[in-house]
């Protein structure tokens, strides 16, 4: 009995440090690509994105719907629901799953270049 009382401290510190981590991933910044590659390679860009990036674009769009929801009690008196909606939940989504495979310069709807995080469309 002692045993997992110790270790109940350990899952709340454990459980603290990936919630708020969880609530920081949507507001980090987007890094963009200045070049048409990551990788130099075509297919080594295609399986970068498929392995790597696609599955870590969905984690965070899916950190994002719960940063999303658990913030609307603070975007809603401040008329900020649509736009933090936009950033954290629409623009990952889009990312994930509207972006070309391999290309890391286009996303969104249209695949217009260096279209996403709200810049100029």
């Amino acid at each position: 009995m002692k045993s997992q009382r110790s270790k109940q401290p350990l899952r709340n510190r454990s459980l603290a440090v990936v919630l708020a981590a969880s609530l920081l991933l949507p507001a980090a910044p987007v890094m963009a690509q200045t070049n048409d590659s990551l990788t130099g390679d075509r297919g080594g860009d295609k399986a970068v994105d498929l392995f790597i990036v696609r599955p870590f674009s969905f984690v965070g769009s899916v950190l994002g719907t719960v940063g999303f929801v658990l913030a609307l009690p603070f975007t809603i008196p401040s008329g900020t629901v649509g736009e933090t909606g936009r950033d954290w939940v629409v623009d990952p989504l889009e990312y994930t799953f509207y972006r070309p495979l391999g290309n890391f310069d286009q996303c969104g709807r249209d695949s217009n270049p260096y279209s996403c995080g709200g810049g100029s469309n």
